[in-house]
């Protein structure tokens, strides 16, 4: 169910509060959101003293050098929580909602996941990355695109966006394009997920709980347009929409059980309405989402210096219709075929998909090391390239997810002083 977080807590939730207003606090009690200050007293029991943790945890783990980067990381949550909501358009009047997942897309995400909820690998997330507290509860990933797991790939990723969209957008009224869809999450005891909006273009999205063993509900913390706490809670099959640009959520209470298991689903909206022939006059370089004159325009334009619509995915996709068969015989370890590409159409060996990725990055997700050293050393492929218009994931960052940090494609990328980035969320 949802409710509002009419809780108080000391170390843990103790007893129901009388109340029937719809939340007892709001930003910065929890967690900090906008501010490492907080005026709520001992609402919540001693939060500081959990952020306190949460921080030095990350800064011991990373060392001296780390520790700028968890600093810095931070800075920017805090920055990014209090200006990026109030830049967004927002096309719901609450920014989030909770029911069960469409049949057809439970169907493919609790199929997959039984069949390879084994087969989960600890996800290494980049230096100074404060948005879970992994370095005390890890985390781990069943990839949907890993082709390599009986019914992954690509195929099974393009699957549950087309199953999830309707939904998201019949809730929003706008017509959308897939962003970004790593897989199934799992998070382990004492997990915390800090308050945040998600980088865009993460705009609209849905969670998913796939599966979870927990001793007490692992509440969902979201804020709404007026800056009050809500609780969600969730079961497997529960799909809860949001706004993920513009509402602020996390976990601030750490996860008490074995695991909990989520799927993340992100679309943007293209401008067009859903419900009409009409559509906005979209503007020649911000996206349809943004508010005009807002204070995330400027951070946006420096992150994106091409404009929206020329490096949109799905947009650059549909304008100029690219070959993947450098892709899949990259993927499948083809070498044959990837030296004839190289004569007939040298193109292929580089060409991004609509999510960025190249045959370099299906090379380093297969494990095929002779691949990967044919397209870096010989064709010269970019071994530093970030997918989903750098918000993404490097070679280097795939492999090792893939695999391990000791396989023989994560050795060489690491031996060649390869970036080794991935998606924060």
């Amino acid at each position: 169910m949802i409710f509002p977080r009419s809780f108080l807590f000391s170390a843990a939730i103790a007893t129901l509060a009388s109340t029937s207003k719809a939340a007892d606090y709001g930003v910065d009690c929890s967690f900090p959101i906008h501010s490492t200050d907080s005026s709520c007293g001992d609402l919540l029991g001693d939060r500081a003293a959990v952020y306190n943790e949460y921080m030095d945890g990350c800064r011991k783990h990373w060392g001296e050098k780390g520790a700028k980067r968890c600093n810095a990381a931070e800075a920017d949550r805090l920055s990014m929580s209090q200006t990026q909501p109030q830049s967004m358009v927002n096309y719901t009047e609450t920014g989030f909602k909770k029911l069960k997942a469409p049949p057809k897309l439970w169907e493919l995400i609790s199929n997959y996941w039984e069949t390879n909820k084994d087969e989960k690998k600890l996800e290494v997330w980049p230096m100074g990355n404060i948005y879970t507290n992994n370095w005390a509860a890890p985390t781990y990933m069943v990839s949907v695109e890993n082709d390599q797991l009986p019914g992954g790939g690509h195929g099974l990723k393009d699957q549950i966006w087309e199953a999830a969209r309707p939904t998201i957008e019949a809730w929003t009224g706008m017509k959308l394009q897939p962003t970004s869809q790593y897989g199934i999450r799992v998070y382990t005891e004492g997990a915390i997920l800090s308050p945040h909006v998600d980088r865009l273009p993460l705009v609209s999205s849905c969670i998913i709980n796939v599966a979870q063993d927990v001793d007490e509900d692992w509440v969902l913390e979201v804020y709404d347009r007026h800056d009050n706490a809500v609780n969600v809670t969730m079961e497997p099959g529960d799909m809860v929409l949001y706004e993920s640009g513009s509402l602020v959520h996390g976990r601030p209470f750490a996860m008490k059980g074995r695991f909990f298991a989520n799927i993340f689903i992100h679309f943007e909206p293209t401008g067009e309405h859903l419900y009409d022939d009409g559509s906005e006059e979209l503007d020649d370089f911000y996206p349809p989402y943004l508010k005009a004159n807002s204070p995330w325009l400027d951070t946006w334009a420096k992150q994106n210096p091409s404009g929206w619509r020329k490096t949109s995915p799905s947009a650059a996709a549909v304008a100029q219709p690219i070959t993947l068969k450098g892709h899949t015989a990259a993927a499948s370890g083809d070498i044959e075929t990837l030296e004839r590409l190289a004569l007939d159409d040298m193109k292929a060996l580089y060409a991004r998909d609509p999510n960025g990725w190249t045959p370099l990055h299906e090379a380093a997700r297969a494990g095929h090391l002779d691949v990967v050293r044919l397209l870096v050393e010989k064709h010269n492929a970019d071994m530093n390239y970030i997918t989903n218009e750098g918000k993404g994931s490097s070679p280097y960052f795939i492999a090792t997810q893939s695999h391990s940090p000791d396989h023989p494609v994560s050795q060489y990328f690491k031996s060649l002083g390869a970036v080794y980035q991935g998606p924060e969320l």
